[in-house]
């Protein structure tokens, strides 16, 4: 088959046409409150969220960045402190620790989820450890039980990085769940996304709830008692309105990501790529579709000469990040993320993808492999 069309990797516009009347009807009840922070929508959609999830409160804030740094301050992570992450995610992860003034304390990743190793992260506690930031990395789950009995053994707090997993499951409970608090981003590419930065910070204890609305306020949860040094992190009125529009489909788009997912796993057996697993009894909600391959960056090239929006999540571990060589970690400290970001190739996947779509990309992909071998 020819790639008769271009397939990007991913298409928000036709999101939002599809969606044009509910977001048209949100944008004018927010004009028509002439409220635009700390609303009614804000309110509502905190309240849906945590439903939705399960937990018994949600705070809106301004980013998944700031929803980790809102989290991270009111467990009382500081100077002195040591908070574990993975060596492979997204560089907020570790920016959030770092402005806390905390330092990430790196691990290795598992070779099949793409998850945080538990093994190396019992290993990496110390006197100094106050928390550790599992992150369900491309959508699937981080191993949430064993993480959590590490946690209990060595009294450290749990915070979960969920930005890219709204609405997986490990063993059977939606992440977002497990820990003492959760962090998710709504950045518009996400399964849930705004149509401009947003986060939010989930959780059941009604301190922490008041210590967030607190923070993101400058301190303050009333106007002009400033209890506290704070931020500016609050979720805008129509950002709110907006994901409550989108939120009653997160179920249904979550579901057609596994389908093509599934319809990805079965074209492209017998290719000499590695596919994405998912661990038995979890639920992997592909925000990517991540292969790994060999000669990954001839094979890209190739894929955008045939038009494929083919991407790389993420070309370099953070230890070997230009802001992040302060740490001291050295190439080859952590194999298993090193190869991932010489191998890793994100194939376009999100829910206005059609099946031809589906295999315009494996018949362009069959092209650009020629010649390669199964990444070891």
């Amino acid at each position: 088959m020819r790639v008769t069309r271009p397939v990007p990797p991913c298409d928000l516009a036709r999101e939002a046409r599809a969606m044009r009347g509910g977001l048209e009807g949100a944008s004018r009840r927010v004009f028509k409150a002439g409220r635009f922070i700390d609303g009614e929508e804000g309110h509502a959609f905190e309240g849906e969220f945590a439903r939705y999830l399960g937990v018994r409160w949600a705070v809106g804030v301004s980013s998944g960045t700031d929803a980790l740094r809102m989290a991270l301050t009111v467990c009382g992570v500081g100077r002195g402190d040591e908070v574990i992450l993975p060596a492979m995610t997204f560089v907020a992860t570790a920016e959030a620790v770092i402005h806390t003034g905390a330092r990430p304390v790196l691990v290795d990743i598992d070779p099949k989820t793409y998850c945080i190793d538990v093994r190396a992260l019992e290993k990496a506690v110390t006197a100094k450890t106050r928390a550790v930031i599992p992150v369900h990395l491309y959508g699937h789950p981080a191993e949430m039980k064993r993480v959590q009995e590490i946690a209990a053994r060595f009294h450290l707090d749990v915070v979960e990085d969920a930005a890219q997993a709204h609405g997986a499951r490990a063993a059977g409970r939606r992440v977002g769940t497990f820990g003492r608090m959760s962090c998710f981003s709504f950045y518009p590419t996400k399964n849930l996304g705004a149509f401009g930065d947003a986060g939010l910070v989930a959780g059941r204890s009604p301190g922490d709830e008041k210590k967030v609305r607190r923070l993101i306020n400058h301190g303050a949860l009333q106007k002009n008692e400033h209890e506290e040094v704070g931020f500016t992190a609050r979720l805008d009125e129509l950002q709110a309105a907006y994901l409550r529009v989108k939120l009653p489909f997160l179920e249904r788009w979550n579901q057609k990501r596994r389908s093509l997912a599934a319809l990805y796993d079965r074209l492209l057996q017998g290719l000499p790529i590695v596919r994405p697993a998912e661990r038995r009894g979890d639920v992997h909600v592909y925000h990517q579709y991540v292969i790994r391959c060999g000669s990954r960056d001839r094979v890209l090239r190739r894929l955008v000469e045939l038009k494929v929006g083919a991407l790389i999540h993420y070309p370099r571990p953070l230890h070997l990040v230009k802001s992040l060589c302060y740490l001291g970690y050295r190439k080859g400290r952590f194999p298993v993320s090193e190869q991932l970001a010489r191998t890793a190739l994100s194939l376009p996947i999100y829910p206005e993808m059609s099946p031809q779509d589906v295999q315009a990309v494996v018949a362009a992909l069959r092209r650009a492999l020629a010649g390669t071998e199964v990444p070891r």
